[in-house]
Parts: structure tokens; C-alpha cells; sequence
């Protein structure tokens, strides 16, 4: 049986004890832009709030993309939200490459470079890459300068988040 076969058995399970409450519209209280990461995929607990208080957007890096930007303007503008957390990681596979040794490794291993040069979002030090990330957030002229917008990485060795904070 395939992987999605699974999840699709264990999901008729999961609907005998849904809870139709949980259609109802949703109203986070937190915006997080965090990784694509499967570590990463408990935040409730590694924040220790409850699913419903976040609005969740995961990318890969995490990068903070004109889309990631526009799913902020949602989450704080139509949602409302009202605080942005930036949640980089330690041990990140997108500081394994850049994205010129991507584009070629792909390039030459599929024989189709014409997808290149893609933007992957590769980089070196997760605090540095959170401080872009809050100023990129933090220019953008539809997110409220009312709103907080945070920047931290989290420690895979010991589970604990370090801020990271703007350039001044």
C-alpha cells in the first residue's frame, strides 16, 4: 500500500471523530512563516499555543517570497492576525547548496536546463536569513507597522528558539 493509501485509510478514521466545529472561519492570533521541514511540523507544542492561534505558512528555507507576503497581507489583514513570527532553523538543508550549484546539479542531471536559473531561496547563517526576512516583512506597505513581526531560530540540538533581532 502506497503512502497516500495510508493517508487516506487513516483520514476515514480521522472523519468519524471530526469535530465540524473546527469549519467554522478561522481566527489566528499568530502568523508563522516557518520551514518546509518535517521537524518543524509540531508547532503547537514547540510554541505552546493551540492550532487555531496559528495561521501557518511553510516554504522551503523559509524563504519570504512575494507569495509568503501576500499570504501575511491575509493572514493579518482578512484573518487577523496580529502578530508575524519568522521561525528559521538550525541544521537547514537550504544552507547545504546555493542556488547556482542547484540549478546545475538539476541542469545536468535531468538534461533539461530550461527551468534555470531557478530561485530556491538558498542560504548560509538562519539568523541572518531571519533578519532579511523581518525587513522584507517589515517594508511591505500592507503589513501594519501596529503589527509585531519577530524573527527567531530554532535550535534542533535543543529545541529551544533564539530571537534574532532587526538591523538597526
Amino acid at each position: 500500500m502506497s503512502i497516500i493509501d495510508r493517508a487516506l485509510e487513516a483520514n476515514r478514521k480521522y472523519a468519524k471523530g471530526y469535530d465540524p466545529a473546527l469549519g467554522k472561519r478561522p481566527a489566528p492570533k499568530l502568523a508563522v512563516v516557518t520551514c518546509m521541514d518535517p521537524r518543524l511540523s509540531d508547532l503547537p507544542a514547540i510554541l505552546g499555543l493551540p492550532h487555531a492561534d496559528l495561521d501557518v505558512i511553510r516554504t522551503g528555507g523559509p524563504a519570504v517570497t512575494e507569495d509568503v507576503l501576500s499570504e501575511l497581507v491575509v493572514s493579518t489583514q482578512v484573518l487577523g492576525s496580529r502578530e508575524i513570527l519568522l521561525l528559521n532553523h538550525t541544521g537547514c538543508g537550504f544552507t547545504t547548496f546555493t542556488d547556482a550549484e542547484l540549478n546545475a546539479k538539476l541542469s545536468a542531471s535531468t538534461g533539461d536546463a530550461s527551468p534555470a536559473p531557478m530561485r530556491f531561496f538558498s542560504f548560509k547563517d538562519p539568523e541572518e536569513n531571519a533578519r532579511e526576512q523581518i525587513g522584507m516583512v517589515r517594508s511591505h506597505p500592507w503589513i501594519a507597522k501596529d503589527v509585531p513581526v519577530r524573527g527567531f531560530v530554532f535550535d534542533m540540538a535543543t529545541g529551544l528558539l533564539k530571537e534574532v533581532h532587526a538591523r538597526a
